[in-house]
């Protein structure tokens, strides 16, 4: 009974690696769309008045895409640490995670969100979802670097909850539009706060618990 309860814990986090393999493919798979640098293809098809009018607008927009990726998996490789024996993974992946979000990936997403698809309260979510993103991730650095490893980690992880938005937005977008058949512009202002308001509130929960 007690070799069972110890192999719980290790099927899960074997459940959770595929699970995470398996939206990290299909997020990298969107990422391929836009190579080469593509103006009218998938969601930039919807975004043609700020690519002729903006042109600053499509280098922040592959630069927030490109990083964006790697970002997704070096958190994932940090947060594996020790306890998937992986430890010696966990401070370059930090870095690398830590330096592509804070220099490029959450200000190019949070220019972004002030041309946000839908309406003013779509754009003040992406801006605030951005600059919380940041935020949770200079935090994070800056208790690693006085060396207070468990606020670091707390932080780390509200960091990789919004980091994870990217995927819990387009599962979300998935299930309103099977359940309800919105229009689309109003699932867009739903999913624009579902995708990260749910996953931060369920790490604030699980920090508070103690769990994390």
């Amino acid at each position: 009974m007690l070799t069972v309860k110890r192999n719980i814990p290790n099927i899960l986090k074997i459940l959770l690696v595929i699970g995470f393999g398996y939206f990290f493919w299909l997020m990298f798979k969107i990422t391929l769309e836009y190579i080469p640098l593509k103006t009218e293809v998938s969601f930039l098809m919807i975004k043609q008045t700020e690519v002729t009018d903006r042109p600053e607008y499509l280098w922040f927009f592959y630069t927030h895409v490109y990083t964006s990726i790697f970002v997704l998996l070096s958190g994932f490789l940090a947060i594996l640490r020790k306890d998937f024996g992986l430890k010696n993974f966990h401070r370059n992946s930090g870095k690398v995670y830590i330096f592509l979000l804070l220099i490029l990936s959450a200000p190019s997403g949070i220019y972004m969100g002030f041309f946000a698809n839908g309406d003013v309260f779509s754009k003040i979510s992406f801006v605030i979802l951005g600059s919380l993103w940041w935020f949770t991730t200079f935090k994070a650095y800056q208790f690693a670097r006085q060396k207070k490893f468990k606020q670091h980690k707390q932080w780390m992880w509200r960091s990789f909850a919004l980091t994870l938005s990217a995927v819990t937005l387009r599962m979300w977008k998935v299930i309103i539009v099977y359940l309800f058949h919105p229009n689309p512009m109003d699932v867009y202002e739903i999913i624009a706060w579902m995708g990260w308001v749910p996953n931060i509130l369920l790490i604030e929960y699980l920090i508070t618990k103690k769990h994390i």
